[in-house]
């Protein structure tokens, strides 16, 4: 089996418990897991950056109330010093040192992900609904798995971060930019085309039912029924791993979970049933594929 772990960049997320399960899993002789992907994010880190350099980081919602940063060109700039260069390099040593042989990456690199530049998006500023120009970022329509699948088979353990490849059509061809692009949706992406497991990890225990209340955790979902209360339940950034959940199971993969980093053994846990179980069969059957094409 293959799992992919995203691992969030939250300032509460800390990364030692799941990189320690990653190794372990990966070297386990005889485990019910011998590959692993892990997909980073690193919001954290790059808002204290651009504070650093006097800039304020913007988040906007849009008007269907998903919650998402606005990534101009100052921020791009920031996002490939910090992602791929500096937190993408600290995950590979602290994975090395505990005898894992991982490859750092970005969405750029082998064309790993793809899509179209979005430059302009819609956002919901005071009950009004607006069109923001200027945003540098994108959603993976087209995942190269060939370079996963070389490295997996060669032993090694890729670590992938943001940018993604943009797409643009510039005086009749073709040109690629680095673009921001969401860590759980490319995680989502890339499990997708593997056919692997998701375990995003994050800083609360799961989905809650009450935000508030870290009792409410919905367990496992595995009807429709269960779909709709998970959507009901999702607020602000939730509703970006419920998106990323959508796009895995909808191209194929068995199961996503959402679960704590924080626990002693955070990989493991989840896949032995913590955190909110999602299964494929709960996603409701409309005749369309969500999936992400390799």
């Amino acid at each position: 089996m293959t799992v992919v772990v995203k691992l969030g960049g939250a300032r509460a997320v800390d990364p030692a418990g799941a990189l320690g399960d990653i190794a372990r899993l990966v070297d386990a002789e005889g485990g019910s897991v011998s590959e692993a992907v892990l997909v980073h994010g690193g919001s954290t880190a790059v808002d204290e950056t651009l504070e650093r350099l006097g800039i304020d980081p913007e988040y906007v919602e849009t008007p269907s109330g998903v919650v998402g940063r606005f990534t101009d060109a100052e921020t791009m700039r920031v996002f490939e010093m910090v992602l791929p260069g500096r937190l993408n390099t600290e995950l590979v040593a602290d994975l090395r040192s505990n005898g894992v042989d991982a490859v750092g990456l970005s969405g750029v690199d082998g064309g790993l992900l793809s899509g179209p530049r979005r430059s302009a998006v819609r956002v919901s500023e005071n009950g009004k609904r607006k069109i923001r120009r200027g945003d540098h970022s994108g959603s993976p329509r087209t995942v190269d798995d060939t370079l996963l699948e070389t490295l997996l088979a060669a032993g090694y353990t890729p670590v992938v971060s943001p940018p993604m490849a943009g797409i643009e059509d510039r005086d009749g061809g073709q040109v690629v930019t680095p673009v921001n692009t969401d860590a759980d949706r490319a995680a989502a992406a890339l499990a997708a085309a593997l056919g692997a497991t998701l375990v995003i990890l994050t800083d609360v225990p799961g989905v809650l039912a009450d935000p508030d209340d870290e009792t409410s955790l919905i367990e496992r979902v595995e009807t429709p029924t269960g779909w709709s209360r998970l959507e009901t339940a999702a607020e602000g950034f939730m509703r970006r791993k419920l998106m990323a959940i959508e796009t895995v199971l909808d191209g194929g993969a068995p199961r996503a979970v959402v679960a704590d980093a924080g626990t002693d053994h955070p990989v493991q846990s989840a896949l032995n049933g913590g955190g909110t179980q999602v299964l494929a069969e709960a996603r409701p059957d409309d005749g369309e594929s969500g999936g992400v094409g390799r």
